[in-house]
């Protein structure tokens, strides 16, 4: 059980004397005495920090020499841990709240197949940050004593989670390694860590029933141009190891899933294409979670670690038309999300058709479509420029079919699709660019105008509920 496990907090710092205190402080405070170890990383901090580190005397402290980045000084954190401790890596510019490592631990230790669990916050990317009420240090601490009470239900599987404050299961580190000192300065090495958790068969958590406060990367908004190109060399490293782009293939895509408005008690079947590591899905699920989730992904680098996840097919379903997976699926989703895979498609009539099959009756399709008539594209165009307007909203030199609103509500239609739905995306206009759509409005219409300004539609379209007889 978790309430034996100790954990070890490591702590890099690095100047900012302020937010150590505040960041050690609040551990001190809200985290139960006994139930853990503080181990702090100095990398040579010249403002004082080092001088009040040393008057602590509860802590593990390693006093560097040199700046050695996060990834080598978390590496040094962890290897001083005490050896059966579980090891969280947090920033020094957070300030923890009440219940924040408990209801960390206890979803951490509800399943053997969690390997790593983090919180959500204020100030973070991966969807790990979320809009709060308070304005100040005490509000937050009474909106994170109602946040902070441990429930299932709000724990969401993620394919990565974000090093601010993890906690990973000493086993698992003991089984993958420490942090992968290519990364440094920093940057990526926390993505690395995440797909190697996947790899070796263990789920990621956020668990929105634990809130801590993230002040947001101090060290680094000081330098912000070795930030930056830190965030560009890392990217290259993380994609030259892993062969796909971590931020891209981790991406939720919420004109999707705005799309989908069930009972949250339903138990859906959802399929999409080029589910990238699944984060759309693990939304999905956590949103719906009586659901089962398939995704195809051709990306044989990106589907060994999202097949560790979900039940995946790899084949190009316009290769074989049919689905791969451990039980027929014919007349089984209820919803199957293709993406922009019309605009990619070698023939998206037949491709719409064959997905039919394995759609329920009364399922539904989605798709997103950059809309070809966009006022960007049709100025473009009177300017002679098409495959090589850089700014195009369209993915030009991929793309193989493109649509206007009427060839999307055609297209469907003629696949036999029914109870059309197409939400519109729109982009605010500039006075220049408002004056040339008036101009040619003038000659074809003020009715049109809607139509130039567009820039995606997503398309929801349903199988016939009365269509019980597709088959292939």
């Amino acid at each position: 059980m978790f309430e034996n496990r100790k954990t070890s907090i490591i702590i890099l710092t690095y100047n900012n004397i302020d937010y150590n205190r505040i960041c050690i402080e609040s551990i001190r405070k809200y985290t139960a005495t006994g139930t853990y170890e503080i181990i702090i990383v100095d990398n040579n901090s010249t403002d004082g920090t080092r001088e009040w580190l040393k008057e602590q005397n509860d802590i593990k402290l390693i006093l560097n020499d040199e700046n050695v980045g996060f990834p080598r000084g978390c590496n040094l954190g962890i290897d001083a841990a005490e050896k059966d401790n579980d090891i969280l890596l947090l920033n020094n510019d957070t300030k923890v709240a009440p219940r924040w490592l408990d209801n960390l631990k206890i979803c951490l230790y509800s399943d053997e197949s969690i390997g790593a669990v983090g919180p959500i916050t204020n100030n973070c990317s991966n969807y790990q940050g979320i809009n709060v009420p308070y304005s100040t240090i005490d509000h937050m601490i009474e909106f994170a004593s109602n946040n902070n009470i441990s429930a299932p239900e709000k724990w969401e599987q993620k394919p990565r989670l974000i090093a601010f404050c993890m906690l990973i299961k000493r086993t698992v580190i003991d089984k993958i390694g420490n942090l992968d000192e290519r990364f440094t300065p920093g940057n990526f090495e926390d993505d690395d860590l995440c797909m190697r958790i996947i790899e070796a068969g263990y789920k990621l958590m956020v668990c929105n029933d634990s809130f801590i406060h993230h002040f947001g990367s101090t060290s680094f908004k000081k330098d912000f141009t070795n930030f930056n190109n830190a965030l560009i060399i890392n990217a290259q490293r993380f994609e030259t190891k892993w062969g796909f782009n971590s931020n891209n293939s981790s991406s939720i895509k919420f004109d999707i899933v705005g799309q989908i408005t069930e009972s949250n008690d339903k138990g859906l079947n959802i399929l999409e294409f080029d589910c990238g590591l699944g984060a759309t899905l693990f939304r999905l699920k956590y949103m719906y979670p009586n659901s089962q989730i398939y995704g195809i992904e051709t990306n044989k680098n990106i589907a060994k670690i999202c097949g560790k996840m979900i039940e995946i097919m790899t084949e190009d379903f316009e290769d074989i038309y049919t689905m791969k997976f451990k039980e027929n699926k014919l007349n089984f989703f209820d919803y199957i999300i293709i993406g922009d895979r019309l605009q990619l498609s070698r023939d998206p009539w037949k491709l719409l058709k064959e997905l039919k099959n394995f759609l329920k009756p009364g399922g539904y399709i989605i798709a997103t479509i950059s809309n070809i008539m966009h006022y960007s594209v049709i100025k473009e165009l009177l300017r002679g420029r098409f495959m090589y307007n850089k700014n195009s909203i369209l993915n030009v030199r991929n793309y193989n079919n493109f649509f206007t609103l009427a060839d999307i509500q055609e297209i469907f239609k003629e696949s036999g699709y029914v109870n059309p739905y197409v939400f519109h995306y729109y982009t605010e206009i500039s006075q220049e660019d408002n004056e040339f759509l008036n101009n040619i409005c003038s000659i074809i219409g003020n009715d049109m105008k809607e139509y130039f300004l567009s820039y995606e539609y997503v398309a929801k379209f349903q199988k016939d509920i009365n269509d019980k007889n597709s088959n292939i």
